[in-house]
């Protein structure tokens, strides 16, 4: 069983850091749950990046039509949406 050294540091077993993928190096995130040590590798900047262009290709397929903005919106609103929609069709054509 792993014990905590003096200056706080623990030896995960060699089995439980290859089934997470720990590797040295590895940055991982350690928190308290329900009173529980929670430790999790954290994830690749490129797996991060996919998972992010994932989600945008999903967002960009279920686009559906926007509905006019009433006469009486904010301008301040009304410039924000035409913003956003610029983005969306420039992001679009890429």
């Amino acid at each position: 069983m792993p014990t905590v050294d003096s200056k706080g540091r623990i030896v995960l077993p060699q089995d439980v850091r290859e089934r997470l993928g720990i590797t040295p190096g590895t940055e991982v995130d350690v928190r308290d749950e329900d009173g529980k040590a929670v430790i999790e590798p954290e994830d690749s900047p490129e797996e991060i990046l996919e998972r992010m262009e994932q989600l945008v290709e999903e967002a960009a397929s279920n686009r559906e039509e926007t509905t006019p903005l009433p006469e009486g919106v904010d301008p301040i609103a009304r410039k924000h949406r035409a913003a956003v929609r610029r983005g969306a069709e420039n992001d679009s054509d890429e």
